[in-house]
């Protein structure tokens, strides 16, 4: 089936595009999320109307994209999370938590647009790149500190009262001997 995609589809093409693909995929996927159109004479005259106002949009969002790329570079996304001795988190930190935390400083980005191959699980600092337009990459610093883990400290009292305990044993069986 031929269609013409209203939107970017990643693998598939750009907005505009006249595509040949599955009728699965396009009855299924891309035609109830309105990402395309079935492609008839009809939609082809109203497709070209659409470039036109798509390639004037496109350059305004791309002035927009760049403008908040010059406001998210030099911000740095500060995370706590609780971790094992290693580093290793006991959790993550997802495209979800950044966009969150993005959101309470006044930058609306869809977590989408985040692109994390995998979620952060260890303390660090990382370079995460936020995809705002196709032509347009920001590069955001995160940085992952550990919380102060409250395990290593009763480790330590468990280890305080078990040596406690094995000198009053001892004291015992001195006495026991005696």
């Amino acid at each position: 089936m031929e269609v013409i995609l209203k939107e970017e589809v990643e693998h598939l093409g750009n907005r505009g595009d006249v595509v040949k693909v599955a009728d699965g995929y396009a009855r299924n996927y891309l035609l109830p999320r309105k990402l395309a159109l079935q492609a008839t004479d009809a939609n082809k005259a109203v497709i070209e109307q659409m470039k036109s106002a798509a390639a004037r949009r496109s350059a305004t969002e791309k002035v927009q994209a760049e403008e908040l790329v010059a406001k998210l570079e030099p911000l740095q996304l500060s995370f706590t999370r609780k971790s094992g001795k290693d580093g290793h988190l006991f959790g993550s930190v997802t495209s979800s938590d950044i966009a969150t935390e993005l959101g309470t400083q006044g930058f609306e980005v869809d977590r989408r647009k985040i692109q994390l191959s995998e979620p952060l699980k260890s303390v660090g600092d990382f370079k995460v790149a936020v995809k705002l337009h196709r032509e347009v990459t920001a590069q955001l610093k995160v940085k992952i500190a550990a919380e102060a883990v409250e395990g290593e400290a009763a480790e330590a009292a468990v280890a305080e009262i078990a040596a406690d305990v094995a000198a009053e044993d001892e004291a015992i069986e001195a006495a026991a001997a005696e």
